[in-house]
């Protein structure tokens, strides 16, 4: 077991040491859920390093990641109980068990094994699952020595972490296959210098996906400059990325350094450049090829710039090609890496997981003690269809937290819209299960939109899973237990 596990752990950073931690135990319990805890000892708390929910990876930065002992006499949790005894933690029935506190989503069971350095607990090893009665005494024995393996990689990659003074990211990865595709682009392309076009719809995150790559690559000491080409007049688009000089024209009274200047060394993210000006885009093609800035109004030699370009748009950029509103060699350049987003609703799966995330987020940011989603507020989320993605997502969490009068988000904290949309009718024999639930409410729009994408394709599965953010054995899996048959379109 030692050497299998020193082998799978030998990286100095954080993230991959407990995320390989996590998945050996996983591997060993069977379990999709888990965590690794260290303590923080300027937080006086345990800190959440890394979380996996159902095969999702969620980081949440901040105070509110950390688990500090209670004193107004409630339960500390599993884990901080765990850690502050030293000793292994076995529940297979957290509704039983008086130290069992929510974190996240509820769990049936949960083990916890503490990961011991130098004589004392430097952190905590827990895992959960969904039912009751999930754990053995075996198991806990074996995450004992998976543990006490991994002690001496997580403290190397800790002490790393603190040497480069690094924070920490807001991180939820593998959401769906095509998010997956989406992070090892990302994880590529980083440290490369070449252009990356994000492209999506809007709300999907470009530009999260675009900081991510510039402060996973060698520039991220340096500037991250944004421009938004929608949210400029196109009449000063020119000085703001190019500056200007003093009299260029009426208003010039000074200077003015460009934003290409101003992620010299760096990188500049050009948002919605869907929307750039066809005027400006042979300057700025001459920019990122030649490396050359010339302000509005200068007769000087062009200013040289050493600048990742990096830029979004939820515009279909090759059919303004083919429109003459987009000019090719510029599309080409921009496109050497083109990162796709795929829309929420490609993975509404995972949507619980998500609502929690930002849940915990905007309780957070607005200091309101919100942690629990109603199961008909939840509903209400699974019926939307969220046109805006995970911003809006996003935004009708924040806005039901503030809405909130408890701990728990009710439906009517929901905005108006999202609350205005009925539920699908409920066969007379209610559901018993979540899973029955869900099927009842779910399956008649998963079946319609499912023949509308078969038909819109033509009866081609392969496009129709790329266009569903699936895979096609999961496409014709979802066809067979919706009852739906291939209708190829046969030409005449």
């Amino acid at each position: 077991m030692s050497r299998k596990t020193d082998a799978a752990l030998h990286d100095v950073d954080m993230e991959s040491v407990a995320r390989r931690l996590v998945e050996l135990a996983c591997a060993e319990t069977g379990s999709r859920n888990g965590a690794v805890f260290l303590w923080d000892a300027k937080a006086k708390g345990l800190s959440v390093d890394f979380h996996m929910v159902e095969g999702v990876i969620v980081t949440l930065p901040g105070t509110g990641a950390v688990l500090k002992p209670r004193r107004d006499g409630r339960s500390n949790g599993i884990a901080l109980t765990c850690f502050l005894q030293g000793a292994p933690y076995l529940c297979n029935d957290t509704s039983a068990d008086a130290n069992y506190a929510r974190y996240f989503l509820d769990v049936g069971s949960v083990v916890a094994v503490p990961i011991p350095w130098q004589g004392k607990p430097m952190g905590v090893l827990s895992l959960g699952a969904q039912a009751a009665q999930a754990f053995s005494f075996g198991q806990v024995e074996a995450l004992e020595r998976i543990a006490e393996d991994a002690a001496k990689f997580l403290r190397r990659a800790a002490l790393a972490r603190q040497t480069r003074a690094e924070g920490r990211p807001f991180v939820i990865k593998g959401l769906s296959p095509a998010w997956l595709e989406v992070e090892r682009k990302v994880e590529q392309v980083s440290s490369a210098d070449v252009p990356v076009l994000v492209t999506g719809e809007s709300g999907t995150g470009k530009d999260l996906v675009s900081r991510a790559i510039h402060f996973n690559s060698r520039r991220a000491g340096k500037p991250f400059v944004t421009v938004n080409c929608a949210a400029i007049p196109e009449t000063m688009l020119e000085s703001v990325l190019f500056g200007h000089v003093k009299g260029a024209f009426t208003g010039a009274t000074f200077d003015k350094l460009g934003e290409f200047q101003k992620a010299d060394g760096g990188t500049l993210f050009l948002d919605e450049l869907g929307e750039l000006p066809l005027m400006l885009q042979a300057k700025v093609l001459r920019a990122i090829e030649q490396g050359e800035v010339s302000p509005l109004g200068s007769n000087e030699a062009p200013r040289r710039v050493d600048v990742r370009f990096i830029s979004a748009t939820n515009r279909d950029l090759p059919r303004m090609v083919e429109e003459g509103r987009f000019r090719d060699d510029l599309f080409f350049r921009v496109g050497v890496i083109t990162v796709e987003l795929p829309p929420l609703r490609s993975y509404k799966d995972n949507l619980p997981i998500l609502a929690q995330v930002f849940l915990q987020q905007a309780a957070q940011k607005h200091r309101r003690k919100v942690s629990v989603l109603s199961p008909g507020a939840m509903a209400a989320l699974q019926r939307w269809d969220f046109p805006g993605n995970m911003r809006e997502l996003k935004n009708a969490l924040e806005h039901a937290v503030v809405m909130a009068r408890g701990d728990t988000v009710a439906e009517a904290d929901l905005p108006r819209a999202m609350r205005a949309v009925a539920p699908a009718a409920v066969p007379a024999e209610a559901p018993k299960t979540l899973a029955q639930l869900r099927e009842a409410w779910l399956g008649p729009p998963e079946k319609k939109y499912l023949q509308t994408l078969l038909d819109a394709h033509g009866g081609r599965v392969d496009a129709a899973a790329k266009v569903a953010g699936i895979n096609r054995v999961t496409l014709y899996r979802l066809m067979e237990k919706h009852g739906l048959t291939l209708q190829r379109r046969v030409r005449a």
